[in-house]
């Protein structure tokens, strides 16, 4: 099984998303089953936000890892407008409570947007002296945003970075992935099957390829996504079908010949791009 360490920890490097979970597009049944379907299949990372539903994503979490809650790393996000000294432990304890937990693992900041960082810093490292966050990080920052919080004392604290990545949106390669590299900093890949409205699932050649490896489109696109052993990949589904097939792609190595052809089909970058968010 692929696995990353964050913030010390070995986590399988396929994690389970829910922007759309607690909100009716599955019944919360079946949304339940498929989360604790995840975990079964050895998914621990599971990633929420406050934003997500206006909570009833962390509200339908709580419920699914009810029992399971030591089997799971649990990651929250929170605006960048409650990340200031008169709100940040509001809006954490609010988390925390639809969470039915008492401590996060990874607690983030959502985007950057008009966020004071020092104030972020501070009131993350409060948290953590609480005991309700083991570590912190951000979400949507290029490399300009992780400079500007670097230079902020305890920024170098920052356990991660989660960022739009795909085999279709792959701007980060050319700066922000060598950045993180070079700082021993893993990342997140958030809408890794190509986010929603997307083609990347039926495209011929990741057809042709799931074909050849007998296995899913969402397989092979989690497999390209995770190769280089730096990336967790949070796909979301509401469905045990699904986040099973996005689970095989952890024992599924792509050959050289066929990162090859995902090159030419998806080419890499040659210069600067304007990180995409979503």
């Amino acid at each position: 099984m692929k696995t990353v360490t964050l913030n010390g920890q070995s986590v399988a490097a396929i994690g389970m998303g829910s922007w759309h979970l607690g909100q009716g597009r599955h019944s919360e049944a079946a949304e339940i089953n498929a989360l604790r379907a995840g975990i079964d299949s050895g998914l621990r990372v599971i990633d929420t936000a406050e934003m997500y539903g206006d909570g009833r994503s962390e509200s339908l979490i709580g419920k699914a890892i009810d029992g399971l809650r030591d089997r799971v790393y649990l990651v929250s996000k929170i605006y960048p407008y409650h990340a200031n000294r008169l709100m940040m432990e509001r809006s954490c304890n609010a988390s925390l409570k639809r969470l039915n937990t008492d401590c996060l693992d990874l607690y983030l900041l959502h985007w950057r947007f008009s966020s004071v960082l020092s104030e972020a810093v501070s009131g993350f490292e409060k948290l953590k002296q609480q005991g309700k966050i083991k570590a912190w990080g951000v979400s949507n920052f290029d490399v300009d945003d992780m400079e500007d919080l670097f230079a902020v004392e305890q920024g170098d604290r920052c356990a991660t970075n989660q960022v739009f990545y795909n085999p279709a949106s792959r701007g980060i390669e050319f700066d922000l992935i060598p950045w993180c590299n070079q700082h021993h900093m893993p990342m997140m890949a958030y809408s890794p099957l190509g986010g929603e409205g997307a083609s990347l699932l039926r495209h011929p050649l990741i057809t042709q390829l799931a074909a050849k490896y007998q296995t899913g489109p969402s397989t092979v696109l989690l497999a390209w996504v995770i190769r280089n052993g730096n990336m967790i990949a949070i796909p979301e589904s509401g469905e045990a079908a699904h986040i099973k097939e996005n689970a095989a792609a952890l024992s599924v190595r792509l050959q050289p010949a066929d990162l090859r052809v995902m090159d030419e089909a998806f080419p890499p970058p040659t210069r600067k791009m304007p990180l995409e968010t979503r």
